[in-house]
């Protein structure tokens, strides 16, 4: 993988429309998915924490608002519940599960309470063919005109999570029922375009970095999934359907391989 790198979010200077039509998001909150039956036999319930909306980078919305009038924010809720909704299903197939997207007025407090619980790093991306935790990193150091500068080379590695309070999640299992905890930490959307070119054959890639704790705090799978797609698709609702749902389905898998062994 590239080297990860905050991208620059393009603004508008456009008068945008509030509109917001026949999407999943329009309440403020997903399809009461979670009223669903479980699927019997399943012996763990997910938790799924979304990835908070200044963890998400893209390098294409100005292509998304010209198709759908979205502004910025309705942008990032769109692509925020649109991953969500995708995981939800997935996950379903074989665990419980519950999210916090559910019912934002519910959950609310929760969510907010684990944003501030936790810390964001970069670690080194790991090997899913035999996984094991990524290990904290010494930061490296140089130095620059006589300032000690740290290293922010950050190729190879993605966006983990370390959740700090260990309270946080022997909490939520008494109060959800869930023992298994899947953080969204960052969405990239990043794309070989050319402003002004006037091909439309550019490629584009989303990447979502991902952790997977017990309820015990255990790091069981972490990393990136990726997923390309064509630039000719600019509207959240068919990403999602489309794309969002093959990271979904492999972060899914990931789970399931993971929670056999632990």
């Amino acid at each position: 993988m590239g080297r990860l790198k905050s991208i620059l979010i393009i603004g508008f200077g456009l008068m945008l429309s509030p509109a917001f039509a026949q999407t999943t998001i329009s309440n403020g909150s997903k399809p009461n998915l979670s009223n669903e039956p479980a699927k019997k036999g399943t012996k763990h319930k997910v938790l799924i924490v979304p990835f908070e909306p200044r963890m998400y980078m893209s390098q294409i919305d100005h292509k998304i608002n010209a198709e759908t009038k979205w502004d910025q924010k309705k942008i990032k809720q769109a692509v925020r519940f649109g991953l969500d909704e995708e995981l939800y299903k997935c996950i379903k197939k074989k665990q419980e599960v519950i999210s916090f997207l559910d019912d934002t007025v519910k959950y609310k407090k929760d969510l907010f309470k684990t944003y501030g619980a936790v810390q964001f790093k970069f670690d080194k991306i790991p090997d899913q063919k035999k996984y094991t935790a990524p290990k904290a990193e010494k930061e490296k150091t140089f130095v620059q005109k006589g300032q000690l500068m740290a290293d922010t080379d950050n190729e190879g590695k993605f966006m983990n999570v370390k959740v700090n309070d260990n309270s946080l999640l022997s909490g939520f299992n008494a109060k959800y029922k869930t023992d298994v905890f899947l953080f969204i930490n960052q969405v990239d959307i990043t794309t070989s375009e050319i402003p002004g070119a006037l091909t439309n054959a550019a490629q584009r890639t989303i990447t979502v970095h991902y952790t997977i704790f017990t309820v015990a705090g255990k790091e069981i799978n972490s990393g990136i999934s990726s997923v390309n797609f064509p630039s000719t698709v600019n509207h959240p609702d068919k990403i999602a359907s489309s794309y969002f749902s093959k990271i979904a389905e492999e972060i899914a898998m990931r789970m399931e391989k993971s929670l056999l062994v632990n």
